[in-house]
């Protein structure tokens, strides 16, 4: 509990502000790993009724708290908290996979639930619904805006490792030379590459004033998008490559031997067999942009790293979640999106 958004106030334990409640979670964690010794497929259902039962217990405490304070008092979430819900979490993944569930389900239930009691107004009392609620909007577009400057940068970063991989394909001296250039742009401090494209790109905006009559600037999404596509580069190159020799050797002299061509063999097999190591690279792609393009609201880019930074700056750490924890989001989505993809592709190629 803390007088206002910035000071960090006084912290509750758990007895105190749940009262018997409190020990109900634990309980069912023990009860977790027990059903989880026996085998019973219903092992991942209590670190979630966990997981609902403390966020549902936590939020009526905060409103119970809250009652007679002035409103600039926040109840914010505990460091407490934030430990139980990664150890449940945790413990619902890998008592999913030990019952031959997919660990993706038990993550969505969990965000279903979240959701749920956060429109039920079960949590509108924490600091962080408060936060939300005075910025619903600006959250609402820097979403929309975080989630299309990360589909824009994986896009250009296609567009660039596509040609480049092919080229590195057909040419070993071509594969040596890509590979060191988008290998020493990994080591470049991400920082520091969004700082350097500042300046470069206001000297070819100088040089070119029909590139800043178009909409070009040099603060803003455009640098932004350069950055997080050269780091995306590497993985999709490489997954490109991966994926067009993964064919077996025997299958494409066959072909050859049959009389195709290079670009049949190419779109017949080679593209085919490689489709699961393309997924896993766009994946791995993927969560990379989501969490690079964060690094944009320092430079005028918007969307969620806009409130990370803005918290930041008001040493606010309510409105410092309420940028990163969709972020988290999007990329754990992501990642279980496209790995389901890498799988159904892989079990479709054997």
């Amino acid at each position: 509990m803390a007088p206002n958004r910035l000071l960090p106030g006084e912290a509750i334990g758990a007895p105190a502000a749940l009262g018997p409640a409190a020990h109900l979670p634990a309980l069912l964690l023990g009860g977790a790993l027990l059903a989880g010794r026996l085998r019973s497929r219903l092992a991942p259902a209590l670190p979630l009724a966990g997981i609902v039962l403390a966020l549902a217990a936590t939020g009526l405490a905060a409103a119970r708290l809250m009652e007679g304070q002035p409103p600039a008092a926040r109840a914010s979430l505990g460091a407490g908290f934030w430990l139980f819900l990664a150890s449940a979490g945790l413990l619902a993944l890998e008592q999913a996979r030990a019952a031959g569930l997919r660990p993706a389900w038990a993550g969505l239930a969990a965000l279903l639930a979240g959701v749920a009691l956060w429109r039920w107004g079960l949590l509108d009392a924490l600091s962080l619904a408060v936060e939300y609620r005075a910025r619903q909007e600006a959250v609402q577009a820097a979403l929309w805006r975080h989630l299309a400057l990360s589909a824009a940068a994986l896009g250009l970063a296609l567009a660039v490792a596509l040609p480049l991989g092919w080229w590195g394909f057909r040419s070993a001296r071509a594969e040596a030379a890509i590979g060191a250039a988008l290998s020493f742009v990994q080591v470049v401090p991400s920082l520091a590459l969004f700082g350097l494209l500042i300046p470069l790109l206001s000297l070819l905006l100088g040089a070119v004033p029909a590139l800043r009559a178009a909409g070009l600037q040099a603060i803003g999404p455009a640098p932004a998008l350069i950055a997080v596509a050269a780091y995306l580069a590497l993985p999709l190159w490489r997954a490109l490559l991966g994926g067009l020799g993964a064919a077996d050797p025997a299958a494409v002299e066959a072909a050859r031997a049959m009389g195709m061509t290079e670009r049949r063999i190419t779109a017949e097999i080679r593209l085919p067999l490689g489709l699961p190591v393309f997924a896993g690279g766009l994946r791995v792609a993927a969560v990379q942009a989501i969490g690079l393009v964060a690094l944009g609201g320092l430079i005028g880019a918007g969307g969620l790293g806009a409130l990370v930074f803005e918290g930041m700056a008001q040493f606010a750490a309510d409105l410092i979640l309420l940028g990163a924890l969709p972020i988290i989001l999007l990329a754990l989505l992501a990642d279980a999106a496209l790995r389901g993809l890498e799988t159904r592709l892989a079990e479709g190629g054997r």
